[in-house]
């Protein structure tokens, strides 16, 4: 299992995601979930994976190895004119894969992958989706401002209840580490070291990119200053009273 999160702001993106991968209880390992693609001054791209690891990886060598004819040769990935037709081809991969990968077999729903893709292309504005298993994808949107894949439950209401459109990158950052921070605490199939990558609107530049582990000290501060908080919350809550039944 994994847990990443796309957030979409007026000032660009946010990306975060878990590196956990295990086989049971005995087998866990740290794998990267996240990859980025910039040409500087034309477009940037970020690809976030969840599930089947082989399939997801599949997917991702594929899409980087298929080019177009040019003396380049540049992989297709990074010569699609829109974000929309980006996930497009990314989706139609995904499929492919997916449908090879379970071609005779009849647990095939063990195979399955999904991404989250962000990114900008000059000429258009930053987009976010959310690519499925079935290769079609939905988009970010003022309702549905981010996205998440993977073990999501523990970490929304966080999002649900803080996210707020103007927020700066930064405030989006401690944002998302709270969400993972709740999520790797109840969940043991997501865990430490969170990839992050930051992309500003209109700079078709990466931004900001950093690994948080247990020994951060800023990670260690908001895990330590969340769980306080919450405390004090709670204790500032009134106490129950029952109430007496008339008559």
């Amino acid at each position: 299992m994994t847990y990443c999160v796309g957030l979409l702001l007026n000032r660009g993106m946010v990306f975060m995601s878990d590196t956990r991968t295990n086989a049971g209880i005995d087998n866990i390992s740290v794998v990267t979930k996240l990859r980025t693609w910039n040409m500087p001054g034309d477009r940037f791209i970020c690809l976030m994976s969840a599930g089947n690891l082989a399939t997801t990886q599949s997917t991702i060598s594929l899409l980087e190895e298929r080019g177009v004819a040019t003396q380049q040769r540049k992989p297709k990935l990074l010569t699609q004119p829109t974000m929309f037709q980006t996930a497009k081809l990314v989706g139609e991969t995904l499929r492919e894969v997916i449908s090879y990968t379970n071609d005779g077999d009849g647990g095939g729903s063990r195979f399955l992958g999904s991404f989250i893709l962000g990114g900008q292309i000059k000429g258009g504005r930053p987009r976010l989706f959310m690519i499925y298993p079935e290769g079609n994808f939905i988009e970010a949107g003022p309702d549905n401002p981010f996205f998440q894949i993977g073990e999501h439950k523990y970490g929304r209401p966080i999002l649900v209840r803080t996210y707020d459109s103007d927020m700066a990158l930064e405030d989006a950052v401690k944002l998302l580490l709270v969400s993972f921070d709740s999520t790797i605490k109840s969940n043991l199939s997501v865990g430490l070291p969170i990839d992050l990558q930051l992309y500003e609107t209109d700079t078709l530049e990466a931004g900001h990119r950093q690994r948080f582990d247990d020994r951060d000290p800023y990670y260690r501060q908001i895990s330590e200053g969340w769980g306080d908080a919450l405390k004090s919350a709670f204790d500032r809550l009134p106490p129950f009273a029952p109430t007496r039944a008339e008559g």
